[in-house]
């Protein structure tokens, strides 16, 4: 279990830090094609880590099977790592907004 949260951490961290480049740019007064589109940046990374916590975990996490060798994985090992992201996204979204931003605006 902890290779799969640490994943769904590395993600969201460097797409944490990928969305504090283009939030702290907007918030400079830059001007980006597309206009400002943070509603969206932070869907999509919401998204992003949800599915790679679900799909790292149904690979990394089989089920327990007691004896033998044969590796059993099911939807549950893909809900299991759907529900260990979304704390993991949300408490990144607070670090890099109520942390990091305004050490750097």
């Amino acid at each position: 279990m902890v290779r799969a949260v640490a994943s769904s951490l590395t993600v969201a961290v460097v797409l944490g830090l990928a969305y504090l480049a283009y939030d702290v740019a907007l918030s400079r007064g830059a001007s980006l094609p597309g206009g400002d589109l943070r509603s969206l940046a932070v869907l999509g990374f919401i998204v992003v880590v949800l599915a790679s916590g679900s799909v790292v975990t149904y690979f990394v996490v089989p089920q327990p099977t007691g004896s033998g060798t044969r590796v059993v994985r099911s939807a549950w090992s893909a809900a299991l790592g759907f529900l260990a992201a979304l704390p993991i996204a949300y408490l990144v979204l607070v670090v890099e907004g109520q942390l990091l931003k305004p050490l750097l605006v």
